[in-house]
């Protein structure tokens, strides 16, 4: 059964459509639909041999969806995993189960199984690339001009540090994980690198516990252990704890955080480290949509400080993030500005500027591109100079813009209708398939229509006189690009019942008669009506619900 309906049904989301149905529709709704579709496609009733091929076809599709949504069981599955989990192995296990509770809990247990068999072939790769710029030449250069070592005409930008991190994770069970992680760090042309192994073993609901080997040409080996346990519903705590191996000697250290929720949005949090940088730490942390606020204090080495840091946070619609913070403590005061934006599905672009005493003025920015981060922090001077400040500021502003304008827009729109052409290629098949089914269906309904226009011209009922189904362009910017709509009078008129047309909440292009003109792309439904002798216009989204006559769409009858 499941076969047959991969083959020859509908998509996931519209058996519903197909009936035109709420989601929630009760058996007798799912009943009453199913015959008034049946006594319209009934084979029987037509006698043109290919009017009864195409009527057989569509009653066959009509009665699959009622199949299915009729039988609680197959409802259930179809409700929560759409159609494929009625195609997922292991079925007639399923199909034994009697509620639907218990459907879900079966089918969540062939799904894990599924899950357990891919695990050998999953990763989660992470990794940090970082590079620090000095570039204090632009803004502090040298006045004075010495005959041994005459001025630059160009100011020396320097390469001072560079961090690469990687790390994978490969799932051995469904409790334990395997992670291989790596790093290199440079810093004045003096660096090292490290590489280690952890083995994680989720041991509850409530904790995990990891142990880990490393080793590395700067420390020596190290060994560790860490384990994390949720303690109550509101307090949680992480101890680790390692032993670092080196010519000295074996260097022990414990570090332990014991953690509370204060309330939905803030923290605590204090943390006790001994070892070879011994402190004690403690800091309450609020973060809410708008704002984001730190107080910590640490006593101990190698730095004891207070610290208080506030960031206030704007967003528009188009997920751009500016955001400002002060940071002051017994290190000096530090104010950030800045803001990041979401420039692809997968990437986020963001700069800021940090200034500070004794700090003086910097530029980060930082590209968030899938789970690699790219991280490039330029001090520009080590004074308080406007002009550093004002270039920090317009420079990358006015890079971005011409970037957008020139690099970005013109690759995402390109992008855009290359995938949207894929998408088209992709179910090209499928989209002819149902434009026949709805071309055949538009001919069954004829003499339907014909009959219910009668009846309605009788009572001065409601009468489509024009309805389309696709995309509308109504933009001047967009006159260039070609409207993609159908004419849906016909199948829109033959769901008029009792002077009233009720579309349901789903997309319009699983009705009958219907199909998607534009795959891929935003549709509207647009209807000219006549009800009680007066036009009425209605244009409404793809997968809004529609409810006519509506007397506030009236308009002339001369328009």
């Amino acid at each position: 059964m499941a076969a047959a309906f991969n083959e020859e049904g509908i998509d996931n989301d519209d058996y519903y459509s197909l009936l035109n149905v709420r989601r929630e529709a009760t058996q007798d709704e799912l009943k009453a639909s199913y015959r008034r579709l049946c006594m319209l496609y009934h084979p029987d009733k037509h006698r043109d041999p290919e009017l009864k091929r195409q009527a057989e076809q569509l009653f066959n599709l009509v009665h699959q969806a009622y199949e299915v949504l009729s039988d609680p069981q197959s409802r259930a599955i179809y409700d929560i995993y759409g159609k494929r989990g009625l195609e997922v192995e292991g079925w007639e296990v399923v199909e034994r189960k009697r509620t639907p509770a218990e459907i879900r809990e079966e089918f969540e247990r062939l799904q894990r199984e599924r899950e357990e068999r891919r695990l050998q072939q999953r990763t989660n790769p992470k990794g940090t690339i970082s590079v620090g710029v000095d570039a204090t030449d632009l803004f502090d250069r040298y006045e004075e001009d010495y005959e041994d070592m005459p001025v630059s005409a160009f100011p020396h930008l320097e390469i001072n540090r560079m961090h690469i991190s990687q790390s994978i994770e490969a799932p051995l069970t469904t409790t334990d994980t395997a992670v291989l992680s790596g790093s290199l760090s440079t810093h004045n042309g003096t660096g090292g690198g490290s590489i280690t192994l952890a083995m994680r073993r989720v041991t509850s609901a409530k904790g995990w516990g990891e142990v880990e080997f490393g080793a590395g040409d700067a420390h020596g080996p190290v060994f560790g252990m860490k384990i994390f346990r949720n303690l109550t519903q509101r307090c949680f705590l992480t101890a680790q704890c390692g032993m670092q191996f080196s010519p000295r000697g074996v260097r022990p250290g414990v570090t332990t955080m014991l953690a509370r929720h204060l309330d939905k949005n803030t923290m605590g949090y204090l943390q006790w480290r001994w070892g070879i940088q011994s402190s004690m730490n403690t800091s309450v942390v609020r973060d809410t949509k708008t704002s984001h606020f730190t107080f910590a204090v640490q006593l101990g080495l190698p730095h004891t400080f207070m610290m208080m840091s506030y960031q206030y946070k704007f967003q528009d619609e188009d997920q751009t993030k500016v955001k400002g913070s002060v940071k002051s403590g017994f290190f000096g005061t530090v104010v950030e500005y800045g803001a990041e934006r979401k420039i692809s599905r997968h990437s986020v672009l963001g700069a800021t500027v940090s200034i500070g005493v004794p700090q003086g003025v910097s530029l980060k920015i930082k590209l968030n591109r899938a789970s690699q981060t790219y991280f490039f922090p330029i001090h520009l001077t080590d004074q308080l100079l406007p002009s550093a400040i004002f270039y920090a500021t317009v420079g990358p502003l006015v890079f971005y813009l011409a970037m957008q304008r020139l690099v970005i827009k013109p690759y995402m729109r390109a992008q855009k209708e290359q995938d949207l052409e894929k998408q088209r290629e992709s179910s090209s098949t499928d989209t002819a398939r149902k434009k026949q089914e709805a071309e055949s269906a538009v001919l069954l309904m004829q003499e339907s229509v014909r009959r219910i226009i009668e009846a309605e011209e009788s009572k001065l009922g409601l009468i489509i006189l024009n309805a389309w189904y696709g995309k509308f362009v109504t933009d001047n910017s967009q006159r260039h690009e070609r409207a993609k709509v159908i004419d849906v009078t016909v199948p829109l008129q033959c769901l008029v019942k009792d002077s009233k047309l009720i579309l349901t909440e789903a997309s319009k292009a699983g009705l009958p008669g219907f199909y998607d003109p534009c795959v891929g792309e935003d549709k509207s439904l647009k209807l000219l009506y006549q009800f009680r002798g007066v036009m009425h216009q209605v244009l409404s989204r793809d997968v809004e619900a529609l409810r006519i006559p509506k007397q506030s769409h009236r308009i002339d009858a001369d328009s």
